[in-house]
């Protein structure tokens, strides 16, 4: 286990942000090791266990990277964050795996990001709602990921269950809302029901309605191997545009530039 000032961390590496909100925008990622889920289209399983190393990019965008030894300490990510030199205002985003399983070093990194002028993108599945209790601080944006369960299960060790999803995640967009800037992004795949996607704009208006809600179209890889037909994704288009105020449809973009 970590002590308090070290994390399990996968990469750090900058890169333009390939989902949501801010797409394109200039961004160093830091992946936390570890992942309570087992989503059938995720595109970095590596990230599901904690390794024994985490790799880092010595220089922006060359795609050269060193390695440390897990777990990695506060200063040494500072100063990877540092090396990779992002300007004023740019992002600085808490992925995974799942950072929210490591909550005081995800508050640790992103109170040093915003010390130094950058802002914090927390993207996280959505469920932890007590950690995001001790994150949310030094938080300026919360990217949750609404998980439909046709598509998503619990690890074999985690103590979450499939019936607590909507549960976890109202309250978690509830807590998130109160504080900070939040969007709530839905992965769709062919398998998504319509049922599934009324439960998730139910919960925005009702709790908050000025929300934005991402659509974003599966990448086929791992146990997801068709892309959605167009046709349904105007139709998903359509019914959301008619029952949430602000939707927007949005695929990976990094997969299309090569990004990480």
């Amino acid at each position: 286990m970590s002590r308090p000032e070290e994390a399990h961390l996968v990469e750090i590496f900058w890169s333009a942000q390939g989902e949501g909100l801010f797409v394109g925008a200039s961004t160093v990622f830091i992946r936390f090791g570890g992942c309570d889920l087992r989503c059938s289209w995720c595109d970095s399983p590596e990230t599901w266990r904690v390794g024994s190393e985490c790799r880092i990019e010595t220089e922006a965008g060359s795609q050269a990277f060193a390695s440390l030894p897990n777990p990695v300490s506060l200063n040494a990510i500072v100063e990877s964050i540092d090396a990779l030199k992002p300007q004023d205002g740019s992002f600085v985003s808490l992925t995974g795996g799942e950072p929210l399983l490591q909550p005081a070093m995800a508050l640790a990194v992103a109170s040093a990001s915003q010390e130094r002028g950058l802002r914090t993108h927390l993207e996280t599945h959505g469920l932890a709602v007590d950690a995001l209790d001790t994150v949310l601080p030094a938080v300026d944006l919360v990217a949750m990921d609404w998980k439909l369960t046709t598509e998503v299960r619990p690890s074999a060790d985690s103590p979450l269950k499939m019936t607590d999803f909507e549960g976890r995640h109202r309250a978690f967009l509830s807590q998130a809302a109160s504080q900070t800037e939040v969007c709530v992004k839905v992965v769709l795949t062919p398998k998504t029901a319509d049922e599934e996607l009324n439960r998730v704009f139910r919960a925005i208006n009702e709790i908050a309605p000025e929300t934005p809600l991402i659509l974003q179209p599966v990448t086929p890889t791992g146990g997801v191997k068709k892309p959605v037909a167009p046709a349904r994704l105007m139709d998903i288009l359509r019914l959301s545009e008619a029952r949430v105020k602000n939707v927007r449809l949005i695929p990976q973009t990094h997969k299309m530039y090569g990004a990480l």
